[in-house]
Parts: C-alpha cells; structure tokens; sequence
C-alpha cells in the first residue's frame, strides 16, 4: 500500500486533508496478483460497502486507510471522534453475516463482476445496532432511513482492517479521486463545496453561485459542484439520471467558476452528523468552504411526516466544527423567485411586499409525468428533458 501526500505547486496551495496526508490504497499494476493470492474468502460488497472501499482507496476518507476498528468505531458514535480524537461524523466499517470469517484472515472484496480490493481483518464484532442509531442519527426508530438500513440491510458482524486496493468500481459516472479534482482547483483562492443528491434546479444554482460572493469566499474563488452519486433514500432519482442532468447542465451555463464532479458517496440522512462527514470528504477534495443548507441531510418519518432533525441543526453543528477542520461554512441563503425581481432572498421579499412564485416537489413531479411545461424560473430546460427522457 502507498501513503501519499498531496505534491505538486499547485496542490501545496491548496487546504490540507483530513489528518494532514491525502492516502492512495491502490496497489500498483504488479502488486496486485500476489495480493490476491491466498485470501481467505471472497465477500460481494454491497452497493453502500461499494462506495465506501472506493472513498477508502482514493483517499476520500483519508487518513483512514481501511474500515474502522472497534475501538474507533465506538469513539465515532459516542463523540463523531476516532480515539485519536480526529473528527469523524460517522463511522466507517464493512458487514458481514459470515460467522466463518475471523481476525487475521484476508477478504477479497468484489463487487459486480469486479475484483475491488483485499481486506485483512484486524477486527471483528457484533455491533449494538440500537446504540449505533441513537449515537449517530439521533433516534432508534425504524422511521429514519439509516436507522432502517442498519437494522435489516447490514450484516450481523462488523469488520475492521486495512486496504489494499485492486480495481474501482465500474460507474455510469465518472467519480475523479481526490488528487484529481485537486488537480483541477486554483492555488491559492478559495473553494466553496456544494453537496446536492438530487438534480439541481434554478434556485439550487443561484444559491451556490451568489455563495462565490459571501464576503468570507476570496474574489476568485471557485464553487465545486460535487453531488453524491451513490445510493440515497428510496424515492430519489437514480444516480445515473442525476449525473446526465448534472452534464446537460454543466454543458449549458459554460460558467468558468464552477468545477464539477461526482461523488460515489451513499448518504445516511444523518443531518448534523452526515454534515460533518460531507465537510471533512469535501476538506480531502480540496475544499475550503462548504455550503451548508437549511435541513441539510434532514429526513422525515416515514409515518407521521414529522422532520427528525431542526431545520438550522446540521447548520450549528458543523459552523461548530468548522474551525477545527481549518474550513468555514458558508450558510445557505432562503431564496424565493419573486415576479418583480427575480430570485431574491425571502426577507428581502417580504420587506418589499413582492410577489413570490412556488412550485413544490410533487407539483413539478406531476408536471414532468403529464408533460406540462416547466417554468424556466424553476427549472433548466436541460434538465427537463433529462427527466423527461428517463
């Protein structure tokens, strides 16, 4: 395994990664047969397990350089700290139902017809899953999405244990490393993240282009659009589809301030805690600002409809941990479309007695399904017949 830090001129410009080394689990071309030789047992990665060896190999979650321990497992729920006291949102571990599997074995992780990488399990345990729902999101109830997953969908037994990676998965979408959008940032200038998983709209572009103009952002700063592509709630549109509206779009504003790329990240729903998370991967990415929006990650009950999270909670809490990260937070602005000005911020709307335009969610999913035309206040024509088209 390699352990590089971040080279190049233009790259020592930039924030550093989390923990202060950006690693690179992926062995070279010749290392790789002899890797694999003699593993123990061959286990098929989820598409979450996926995600998570693909953001383990590039560095994503750097300086991590496997699945978390026990020990630090543990400290991440407790306190959204490993036991070195690193920040940490949520922990980072591979499951399992195989009882055969033991410590000091080595794992061939596959997924999809892929040899992805070779896991030597340093650790294994059976996680109190309910103490787990209530450290990371806050409730133990089977409402919550995440608390869902990691019911029924994780394995019985968790394993902890370093990477040696073979193979990235294969995507419909492009996921550059963090080097690699690295690559592509300016030295010195500020870069704001913008995390969305799901297509973006009128208002969503206004929001992360006026970002550019927070007085906290230098003036030839930069926004990285940076939506996860990994799996999401239920309902959301498919990552492939995003990513093709993600790409109509990039194509038809052409603006010179905006850097795109994809992230194979699968989101928990945490709110403050998955907040937190999103900070320090977009920190590994070479980010120094990030957006952060009312009700970020935030999810409703699947009964009762009643938001788990406060709308300015994931906002608090990662304002809080900023400062040690070495980032700021740049608050997302309320914008509403008025007829008289255009998209405004609601307190201005209000202050002038203007005339606001909605249009919600199901309104503009009714719309696409029955061919309707979609205002162009509220959506890129691009992205419309993305949808359309899906």
């Amino acid at each position: 395994m390699t352990s590089t830090a971040t080279s190049g001129k233009a790259a020592q410009a930039l924030i550093a990664p989390h923990g202060g080394v950006l690693v690179d689990l992926r062995l070279a071309a010749e290392q790789r047969q002899a890797a694999v030789a003699g593993v123990d047992h061959v286990v098929e990665c989820s598409d979450r397990n996926a995600c998570d060896v693909e953001l383990l190999m590039v560095g994503g979650f750097s300086p991590l350089r496997g699945f978390m321990h026990q020990e630090d497992y543990l400290s991440v729920v407790e306190k959204h700290r490993t036991t070195s006291g690193l920040l940490f949102g949520l922990p980072i571990v591979m499951d399992t139902d195989r009882e055969e599997i033991s410590v000091g074995q080595r794992l061939l992780l596959t997924y999809r017809g892929q040899e992805l990488a070779v896991l030597t399990v340093e650790s294994k345990w059976e996680p109190d899953k309910a103490r787990e729902a209530l450290g990371c999101y806050g409730t133990t109830s089977l409402e919550h999405p995440a608390v869902k997953m990691i019911a029924t969908e994780r394995g019985r037994f968790y394993l902890g244990g370093a990477i040696e990676g073979l193979e990235l998965p294969g995507r419909p979408f492009p996921c550059k490393t963090p080097a690699e959008v690295r690559a592509t940032l300016p030295a010195g200038e500020d870069v704001v993240a913008f995390q969305c998983r799901n297509p973006i709209h009128r208002a969503h572009y206004e929001l992360f282009t006026r970002a550019l103009h927070a007085t906290n952002v230098s003036k030839a700063g930069v926004v990285l659009v940076h939506p996860t592509c990994g799996p999401t709630q239920d309902d959301d549109i498919a990552g492939e589809v995003r990513f093709q509206t993600y790409e109509r779009l990039a194509e038809e504003v052409a603006n010179p301030r905006i850097r795109w790329a994809y992230l194979p990240y699968s989101m928990h729903m945490a709110g403050p805690r998955e907040a937190l998370q999103h900070m320090i991967i977009r920190k590994n990415y070479g980010c120094t600002h990030f957006i952060i929006g009312r009700d970020m990650a935030g999810c409703k009950s699947s009964i009762s409809g009643s938001d788990f999270y406060g709308p300015y909670q994931a906002q608090d809490f990662a304002r809080d941990q900023a400062t040690e990260l070495g980032m700021e937070t740049v608050p997302s602005l309320n914008l509403v479309y008025t007829e008289e000005e255009g998209y405004v911020t609601a307190e201005h709307a209000e202050a002038r007695g203007l005339h606001i335009k909605k249009l919600s969610g199901t309104q503009f999913r009714q719309m696409l399904r029955s061919g309707e035309e979609i205002p162009e206040w509220f959506a890129f024509r691009s992205v419309v017949e993305v949808l359309r088209g899906s």
